[in-house]
């Protein structure tokens, strides 16, 4: 009887071994990846700075991209910054100047970079139509997302390039800074 109780201990002790390098390899798994953010949910935020016309970062960390618009580039690395991108960014930064924003998300969450894609509200006017009625970005009809806002967008572009404006501008090249749509 003593025999096997000794024999119970030590699988015991076996057993609590290969559980604690279970769990330590699991540990130094998880050491190399950085932790999954919370999912956003629509809502109100603060934004903590505009990356550039289309990409906002939240005071939570999260970077937001506005879906169905292109802004031309300011920061992108050995890249130039693209004529319209500074007034972009601008009209951008005026537009979320009281810090707080409204998302309103569709289908598809995540960009390839792992950016939230989001449609962007101040109020009762959503940035991303805002910069297709001042020219200052492309409406992206090819990505998925809500056929309504496609066409709204689809016609706002088509708006600002009948009244020339931005970046569809006889010149394309930026004279002064454009004036923000109350549309």
């Amino acid at each position: 009887m003593r025999r096997w109780q000794g024999r119970n201990v030590w699988r015991g002790v076996w057993l609590a071994v290969a559980m604690a390098l279970v769990v330590t390899l699991r540990a130094w798994q998880t050491l190399d990846q950085p932790p999954e953010p919370p999912p956003l949910a629509e809502g109100s935020y603060r934004v903590r700075r505009v990356v550039d016309g289309d990409t906002l970062l939240l005071e939570n960390g999260w970077r937001v991209r506005l879906i169905g618009v292109d802004t031309s580039e300011t920061v992108r690395p050995n890249h130039p910054v693209e004529p319209w991108g500074k007034q972009a960014t601008e009209f951008t930064q005026q537009f979320v100047r009281n810090g707080v924003v409204r998302l309103q998300l569709d289908r598809e969450r995540l960009d390839r970079y792992d950016r939230l894609l989001a449609y962007v509200w101040v109020g009762q006017q959503m940035l991303n139509e805002q910069l297709l009625l001042a020219g200052l970005a492309r409406a992206r009809l090819e990505f998925r997302y809500s056929p309504a806002m496609k066409r709204r967008f689809a016609r706002a572009e088509a708006e600002a390039r009948r009244a020339r404006r931005g970046i569809w501008s006889a010149t394309n090249e930026p004279a002064s800074a454009p004036a923000t749509s109350t549309r």
